[in-house]
């Protein structure tokens, strides 16, 4: 069975979440909501919805996300029973009405081909939930290297509500706490599938909310996301470049380097790493190059 997990704070677009869940035409799951002690109360506007899907609903006496999102998703987690599969869905974002149909469809090739991530289709929506961007679909089948190798040069997108995976490989793994929980779903997504493909499904999509109101679309909090995205990438380069090819890795490398760049000066133990993993995957002139901007480094 499917929970779907909503970690709660603001009830500007819940409704449409909530009358998304309502519409799904297979009913086999189960919602647990985590309200991160939120001032905006939506405890009679869910009790609205009793009888129409089933749901648990709890408020946390603390804030949690304002530290940590990470861990706000996982204490909402820890709220889900025995089902095998998890969504994570954002309170703003709105389910096409079979998406659930739609992954109980494909879950025998699921099962068979021992798959632990599954995606749909996205497309995003704003304020007034008018769409701003096509429909995002992907390859039915596709390893998570070859889907960050798209991801890098901006032909694909992601976002973590679009996302059913199994309990099994978040609880062997979690998620990493950046700051902002910005690319936590990004590096779960290597991890969790274990080099297994990623499913796409294409036939039912997601809605995803960018507002003022959403992380995505805020731009007050832009050191935090480099502060993340420069871990992300530190975390790929000293972990996981080995799924990439060698073009790919040099490319990687050099995220992972600009990124840092975007906000400090790299440390000698970041240098170190990334010196480390050049002389690993030797080329005479990514090498020559690196070795330049590391001299020049310390006349700056």
């Amino acid at each position: 069975m499917l929970a779907i997990v909503i970690p709660y704070y603001k009830l500007t677009f819940f409704e449409a979440t909530l009358q998304s869940l309502a519409q799904q035409t297979c009913q086999d799951f189960k919602v647990y909501i985590g309200n991160d002690a939120s001032p905006e109360d939506p405890s009679m506007m869910i009790e609205n919805y009793n009888g129409m899907f089933d749901f648990l609903y709890h408020r946390f006496e603390s804030n949690l996300g304002e530290t940590s999102l990470t861990k706000q998703w996982e204490r909402c987690i820890a709220l889900s029973g025995n089902e095998e599969w998890l969504m994570i869905l954002g309170d703003d974002d709105v389910l096409g009405e079979k998406v659930v149909e739609e992954f109980y469809k494909n879950l025998e090739e699921i099962t068979q081909r021992g798959i632990n991530v599954v995606r749909f289709s996205t497309q995003i929506i704003d304020e007034i939930t008018n769409t701003t961007s096509k429909i995002f679909v992907n390859p039915n089948f596709e390893n998570a290297a070859d889907f960050y190798c798209r991801r890098n040069l901006g032909l694909v997108r992601c976002s973590l509500s679009e996302h059913i995976f199994r309990k099994k490989s978040y609880v062997k793994y979690s998620f990493q706490d950046y700051p902002l929980a910005w690319h936590s779903d990004d590096y779960a997504w290597i991890q969790f599938s274990e080099s297994k493909p990623i499913l796409a499904i294409n036939s039912e999509k997601v809605s995803i909310r960018v507002s003022n109101e959403s992380l995505t679309g805020s731009k007050t909090n832009l050191k935090d996301k480099r502060i993340a995205e420069s871990m992300f990438y530190m975390d790929l380069v000293k972990h996981n470049l080995n799924l990439f090819n060698k073009g790919e890795r040099f490319k990687f490398l050099m995220k992972a380097e600009v990124s840092i760049k975007k906000y400090r000066k790299l440390s000698l133990e970041e240098w170190n790493i990334l010196f480390l993993k050049y002389v690993h995957n030797f080329a005479f002139i990514p090498f020559l190059k690196f070795t330049r901007r590391f001299l020049k480094s310390f006349y700056q």
